[in-house]
């Protein structure tokens, strides 16, 4: 099985002046090691909300470290500060926007102001970058997806659409644990 190299970006000024812990890198981490079979190789940035470093980021994991999955998490909202939607579309080729609508469904299945997340998820060259929430328990349910008290999925969550999104910008095989996200193929 090959391996997977990941960009992973917590983006916040706070975390990144050290006013609180980073929460969203160790989630990501966390939650892809239970999901991914493969092997995993993190490229890991904590970095403020500024748009032009969030873009020198991603293009950086993109084009040099050839990563063809990134996920961001945080500066998604309404706030002024919020840019990475902004920064995430100023080096996209090319937008999904069913990964942005999936996203926001799973969390208004939790909390009202989920309307007010500005998630996308795009690629460049031959990488999918996705926008994830900031929070460590909305970051596992936008990946994961709703499950009722049986463990039955009531709403997929992104993650089941990613190793086939990866394939197609020529990265390897993913294979998922089907007990924590099961990815879908086409037959």
């Amino acid at each position: 099985m090959e391996t997977l190299r990941i960009g992973i970006v917590s983006i916040s000024d706070r975390a990144f002046n050290k006013t609180y812990q980073d929460q969203g890198l160790p989630a990501l981490k966390s939650w892809l090691s239970s999901a991914v079979l493969n092997p995993l190789e993190f490229v890991a940035h904590l970095i403020p909300d500024e748009q032009p470093m969030i873009e020198q980021t991603l293009i950086e994991l993109s084009d040099i470290q050839k990563c063809p999955l990134i996920l961001t998490t945080g500066g998604t909202g309404p706030y002024l500060r919020d840019v990475t939607p902004e920064a995430t579309l100023a080096v996209a080729d090319r937008i999904i926007p069913g990964f942005g609508e999936q996203m926001r469904q799973i969390s208004l299945h939790f909390i009202p102001t989920a309307i007010l997340s500005r998630q996308v998820g795009v690629i460049r060259g031959n990488s999918l970058i996705l926008n994830l929430p900031g929070r460590p328990n909305a970051i596992a349910e936008t990946l994961g997806g709703v499950k009722d008290e049986q463990g039955k999925q009531v709403i997929h969550g992104i993650f089941a659409s990613v190793p086939i999104c990866v394939d197609a910008v020529g990265g390897p095989l993913v294979e998922t644990n089907p007990e924590v996200c099961k990815s879908v193929r086409p037959k």
